[in-house]
């Protein structure tokens, strides 16, 4: 029955507002671009997959991409241009151990390159699978070349052992903090700081149960602090829920975090974090009762200043029977607050020791669990975590769960749409001529495309618009990963089979001033000196330019008058079905037909979908001037363009319906080759009829008088056919006289002349 009201709710459609809150609206892309090898820059090599592991080095002028046994470095202008590679593959010992461990001996047992980080002399620490015994080295680029330096170390709880398995890293300082498993069988996952003393979660399923890590990022949160606070590494990740009561698994998206300066206890969690707190991540979507999951999460902090900063997170449901996503919104500071100041959750075993989670009512010990040392903490004496007490400790290892969740902003979704899965999302802040800073999300999907979107205020309302979903890859090929590069204005989209960069803009894709405004593209703007819609950047360059952009209404007022459409002049025969096609420059606009000055509502008479207008079994009332009209409504406006115009006037002819004028064209084709061979085979055999070569009845006789006049001396000359039926019977002694041995044949004037024999 849960299941059951759960699809109940599921089954709405997404540009159905829910009855309790006000949903986005517009979920479908303003602009569908196919996929097209125009789109970007594809790179890839043959026998080599996996291209999902990325560093920008702009210091280099670099991409430096990770793929299945292979390190590239490519031009960060276009990467199309290999500079470099190293290939860092497996040894047929390591492959046949692998397989002893019941893998896949050619997908399995490769080096699938998985952890790239810049470090602080310049270095690139890269990780790989190595076959399901991960190893860690480091990288140089010099003098044009990428260089392993073969001084390898353990990847174990670095880098994960199996290449499909979700994980997350980040480097700070000089260290590397890592979200992954220990061991090849995926069991034991770890949080983990690799300093030459590790620190770890303990293997509790109050802390991780089989979890899929999705995001980890240092906040620094000590900078200029008042409090003295520390920095801090925020993960986010999905686990399966021990606080539910239900009949399977159910799992629950999650964000939780550890402090920098943590040593662990000095006896309990001994090389344990004491500062692992973790809680439940909201992003409710169509009133769902099962928690959606979070696949991806990008950070966006304003101004580099980490108390404005936001994470934007893409979340997918965890039943196939859903075709919906959602992009939620957090703040730093509600993150804070459920922290620092939230409830936590505690164990309770009730009857037949079944365990339940309940909030802990009682008080907290001093310092805080899962807190951070700060100055409080430094005026009791407590410098550092292996100063807390044991009572503080015991908490903290017992309850890391937050009762509390953190809720999106506005405690709903930005974005939620029906079709293909979010899988991963970068957030670019683009500067509009407004001289507001817009936030313009990327999120690829499960079947290979892009969406761009904005989030654009607007009063107790969500106003997230889509400006349009480009086809990178084929449907199949889902997109792994997403990385900005804005220095150069682009795009990086990995997949398993190649890499794609993709411009951030790519204004020329709106050919009238109406087209751009309506687009509300924070990175183009419509030129009225070059008549064309254009990048802003590059637009600004040059001075005395002006440009129309409207991103909160998408007006188009300011826009010179749109050219009419040029009137099409169409014949019909009495009877047959007439189609008149309009076709639309955006997903969300809707045709309207006339007749005259009358509307046209679907009947019928009158067929009407999106990209034409039908009229079956047209008769002469039917002739007259028809006009199609888009009409599309953005930010509550409605703007009308007239898209096509045709003159319907009743023809004399009969129309051929396709297939019967493709069946006429063949049949007139065959019958030229027909009458073409005829005449060909008439005019052979006539030159052979000419030739003698086939002679006829009255020819026979005029040979032998030929032959006869040859005989005596006189040449002969065959005299053009004049048959008439000869009813004179030869002799019986010249029966013979067609077998006469003729010694030569010589030809004169084109005829043949025959000399007997002397």
């Amino acid at each position: 029955m849960y299941v059951l009201a759960v699809l109940s709710v599921l089954h709405l459609c997404c540009s159905s507002p829910a009855t309790s809150q006000d949903w986005p609206l517009d979920c479908t892309a303003r602009k569908t671009i196919p996929y097209h090898s125009d789109n970007g820059r594809l790179f890839r090599e043959d026998d080599v997959w996996n291209y999902t592991t990325v560093i920008l080095r702009e210091d280099l002028g670099l991409i430096v991409l990770g793929t299945r046994g292979v390190i590239y470095a490519l031009d960060i202008n276009n990467i199309n241009t290999k500079k470099a590679s190293v290939k860092w593959d497996v040894t047929d010992t390591q492959q046949t151990e692998c397989t002893y461990k019941g893998k896949d001996q050619e997908i399995d047992c490769q080096n699938y390159i998985r952890i790239l980080h810049t470090i602080e002399d310049g270095r690139i620490f890269v990780c790989g699978t190595n076959a399901f015994n991960p190893m860690c080295d480091y990288m140089n680029y010099t003098e044009g070349q990428l260089i392993l330096q073969n001084d390898q170390e353990d990847g174990k709880g670095k880098c994960p052992f199996d290449p499909f398995q979700r994980f997350s890293s980040v480097w700070v300082e000089g260290e590397l903090y890592s979200a992954t498993s220990m061991n090849f069988l995926g069991s034991e996952p770890v949080v983990m700081r690799g300093s030459p003393e590790p620190i770890r979660t303990e293997f509790k399923t109050s802390w991780l149960n089989e979890p899929n890590f999705v995001f980890m990022d240092h906040i620094p949160e000590g900078a200029n602090s008042p409090t003295g606070d520390d920095d801090k590494v925020y993960l986010f990740f999905s686990e399966t829920a021990v606080e539910y009561d239900f009949y399977h698994k159910l799992a629950v998206s999650r964000v939780a975090r550890v402090c920098k300066g943590d040593l662990g206890g000095q006896r309990t969690l001994q090389r344990k974090w004491t500062s692992f707190v973790k809680a439940r991540l909201e992003c409710p979507v169509l009133e769902s009762q099962l928690p959606y999951l979070v696949q991806d999460v990008f950070r966006l902090c304003p101004d580099d200043d980490w108390n404005s900063c936001i994470f934007y997170a893409v979340f997918t449901p965890q039943m196939d029977s859903s075709d919906y996503s959602a992009v939620c919104a957090y703040s730093m500071h509600d993150i804070q607050q459920v922290f620092t100041e939230g409830k936590f959750k505690t164990p309770v075993t009730v009857e037949t020791s079944f365990v339940k989670w309940v909030m802990f009512s009682g008080d907290l010990p001093t310092p805080r669990p899962g807190a951070c040392i700060d100055a409080e903490a430094r005026e009791q004496g407590i410098q550092s975590s292996l100063d807390l007490p044991d009572k503080t400790l015991q908490f903290i290892r017992d309850r890391p769960l937050m009762d509390q969740a953190v809720q999106p902003i506005s405690s709903r979704p930005l974005l939620v749409k029906k079709g293909a899965w979010f899988l991963r999302i970068v957030v670019a802040p683009v500067a509009a001529l407004d001289g507001a800073t817009y936030p313009v999300m990327f999120i690829g999907t499960d079947s290979g495309s892009v969406l761009k979107a904005v989030d654009y205020p607007a009063d107790n309302a969500a106003d997230t618009f889509i400006i349009e979903e480009v086809q990178l890859f084929q449907s199949s090929n889902a997109i792994k990963i997403l990385r900005l590069s804005e220095s150069t204005g682009h795009l990086l989209v990995g997949s398993e089979v190649g890499i794609v960069q993709m411009p951030l803009s790519s204004c020329g894709r709106y050919k009238s001033c109406a087209d751009c405004v309506l687009a509300r593209d924070p990175y183009c703007a419509w030129d009225l000196t070059s008549g064309q819609c254009t990048a802003i950047s590059s637009a600004q360059t040059q001075a005395k330019r002006k440009l129309i952009q409207n991103l909160q209404d998408g007006d188009t007022s300011l826009c010179p008058p749109s050219e009419k459409a040029k009137m099409i002049n169409t014949s019909f025969v009495m009877g047959s079905n007439v189609k008149l096609k309009c076709e639309l420059i955006s997903n969300l606009a809707e045709a309207t037909w006339y007749r005259g000055d009358n509307q046209l509502a679907p009947s019928d008479k009158h067929h009407i979908s999106r990209d034409s207008l039908v009229i079956p079994n047209a008769g002469s009332d039917d002739a007259g001037m028809y006009t199609c009209w888009s009409t599309e409504g953005i930010a509550g406006h409605v703007h009308r363009r007239q898209e096509a115009e045709f003159k319907l006037t009743l023809g004399t002819e009969d129309p051929i319906a396709p297939q019967a004028r493709s069946a006429s064209k063949g049949l007139v084709g065959l019958q030229v080759l027909v009458v073409f061979l005829s005449l060909m085979l008439g005019i052979l055999v006539g030159w052979n009829f000419y030739k003698g070569h086939f002679p006829l009845p009255c020819m026979q006789k005029q040979r032998q008088s030929s032959i006869e006049d040859s005989q005596a001396d006189v040449p002969g000359v065959l005299e053009p056919l004049h048959c008439t039926e000869d009813k004179t019977t030869a002799p019986a002694g010249n029966s013979n006289n067609n077998h006469t041995d003729l010694a030569n044949t010589v030809p004169v004037d084109g005829h043949a002349t025959e000399e007997s024999s002397i």
